[in-house]
């Protein structure tokens, strides 16, 4: 039994980092697009990684503080918080939006671009510091899911200047909404 609730742990994070990396990969896909060096692929892939792993972080502490505050009532909230996120990942891609010209070569450029990638992954992390996560296992899973697949949207934009990333953050979204709806049943 505690076999099964712990592989249903690992599973739930390893699908959570896929959803965000999605939007990594969707972002990094749109920033690939108009060109890039291979030197930048590395340099925003890293710092994407780094924040994929700090802000879930920062987000488990804040998720764990509320928990022992609200008590039962957690779960409902982190499923909730869920659900809005991947409605508006949803909702964002099918708006349209495109991924804002920054200067991925400025330190500034670079940090925002990055903060606004993982943004996510601080609410991701505000709901499962509300239940009970492995903490070694998110911040490093989804700091690799994020790095990876931001490297894989860098370069596969940068190759094929056709491709559009809004498919990837809509498929994220609907994996966070699906585990969303899942903590609330």
């Amino acid at each position: 039994m505690a076999q099964s609730a712990e592989l249903g742990q690992v599973l739930t994070v390893l699908f959570m980092a896929l959803a965000l990396g999605m939007d990594a990969f969707s972002l990094g896909l749109g920033i690939g697009l108009k060109g890039i060096r291979l030197l930048d692929v590395l340099k925003i892939s890293a710092v994407i990684a780094l924040f994929h792993m700090f802000m879930p972080l920062a987000g488990m502490f804040m998720g764990k503080y509320m928990s022992s505050l609200l008590g039962g009532v957690a779960a409902a909230i982190g499923g909730g918080l869920l659900i809005l996120l991947g409605g508006h990942m949803i909702y964002s891609s099918l708006r349209g939006e495109e991924v804002k010209s920054f200067d991925h070569g400025s330190l500034w450029g670079l940090l925002l671009f990055s903060l606004t990638v993982s943004m996510d992954a601080f609410s991701v992390g505000v709901s499962l510091g509300m239940f009970s996560s492995d903490l070694l296992l998110t911040v490093l899973t989804f700091g690799a899911f994020g790095g990876l697949m931001s490297i894989a949207g860098l370069l596969v934009g940068r190759r094929f200047g056709y491709w559009t990333g809004e498919y990837g953050e809509a498929i994220g979204g609907i994996i966070l909404l699906v585990f969303g709806i899942k903590f609330l049943l």
